[in-house]
């Protein structure tokens, strides 16, 4: 497994990590989760990522129970969580979401409680809060790395200006800044990486843990006929990932990306990840997975990268049309 150091920091994260979004408690019980952690984890990887709203906290819960079953020792795996959204859904008290100083502390508490570790490596905002003053958010922050709770701190969904506002507050009154993003990234959803952050790489540096490389797995193919029974797509409250990938105009892009990867004799699913940690912008890539066969075919991806050459990422491209169009300085 190849190792990446988090943006300007000594922490390093393996290049394919492991999450827990949609598929702890919604897809998988205790039981397939064990053994999920067990394979990745003996394969090199060493951050798993979590969040308070991943299943209203029984995600965190699930996790949690497998790494106190586990016994790993604490120094050899990197775990996070993330604030914003509260645990409670349509429960939620204002105070209970958000990145008010209150609900961060609060969070980052409950978060621990549920993850059974003693501290967090990296605690991300889940996304920006209109409501709260950003000197709020980086103090609080800031503390909680003080106490001891939390390693570092970033972001998830944020723009390229926000972040580099929380720098600027973390400069004026000497603070620690946030040193990792975590946006979307993947061959349909580009923008953000290679164009909006590109400031933010080359002035105050950042990592980043990417989310969805296979755009919720429409960069396996398994939609290109329909909706599987039991799929992504297919779960309640999930509609909104249907309604942003089920496009003919995607799905024949699909299609044609497929086709390429068998022409370099992989899977669609290894070429899509490879493609992202060819970036040397991605940290990690954070992969999910419901089954055995699928995580095991998603970490050879790893061996997918070195037939990723110049002409075979123009030809993504070219299939693809998502490449951003940058600014000519």
């Amino acid at each position: 497994m190849e190792y990446r150091r988090m943006g300007k920091t000594g922490l390093q994260l393996s290049v394919l990590s492991f999450g827990s979004w949609v598929s702890f408690h919604k897809q998988i019980n205790d039981g397939l989760a064990d053994e999920l952690m067990g394979i990745a984890y003996d394969s090199g990887v060493n951050f798993f990522d979590n969040a308070e709203v991943y299943a209203n906290g029984e995600s965190e819960k699930m996790m949690g129970r497998v790494l106190k079953n586990k016994n790993w020792d604490r120094s050899s795996y990197v775990v996070s969580s993330k604030v914003f959204f509260g645990w409670r859904g349509k429960e939620n008290k204002p105070n209970q979401k958000g990145l008010s100083r209150k609900h961060v502390v609060e969070a980052c508490n409950e978060a621990l409680q549920r993850l059974h570790v003693d501290y967090l490596d990296l605690f991300l905002c889940h996304r920006p809060d209109k409501n709260t003053p950003i000197e709020e958010t980086v103090w609080a922050m800031h503390h909680l790395i003080q106490q001891g709770k939390i390693l570092y701190w970033g972001t998830s969904e944020w723009s390229g200006v926000e972040i580099m506002e929380a720098h600027r507050v973390a400069n004026q009154f000497n603070l620690i800044g946030p040193t990792m993003e975590q946006p979307q990234y993947n061959i349909f959803e580009r923008n953000k990486i290679e164009k909006d952050f590109l400031m933010v790489f080359n002035t105050v540096g950042m990592g980043t843990t990417i989310w969805s490389p296979l755009a919720s797995g429409l960069l396996t193919g398994k939609y290109n006929n329909g909706i599987p029974e039991g799929s992504r797509f297919g779960l309640k409250g999930f509609d909104w990932l249907k309604d942003q990938w089920m496009h003919d105009d995607i799905l024949k892009k699909v299609q044609a990306l497929s086709t390429f990867a068998k022409t370099l004799n992989i899977s669609l699913a290894e070429m899509s990840i490879a493609w992202c940690i060819k970036n040397p912008n991605v940290t990690t890539a954070i992969l999910g997975a419901t089954s055995k066969e699928q995580l095991l075919q998603n970490l050879k991806s790893l061996d997918a990268v070195e037939k990723l050459n110049a002409e075979v990422m123009k030809q993504i491209d070219e299939l693809s049309g998502t490449k951003p169009i940058l600014p000519e300085y």
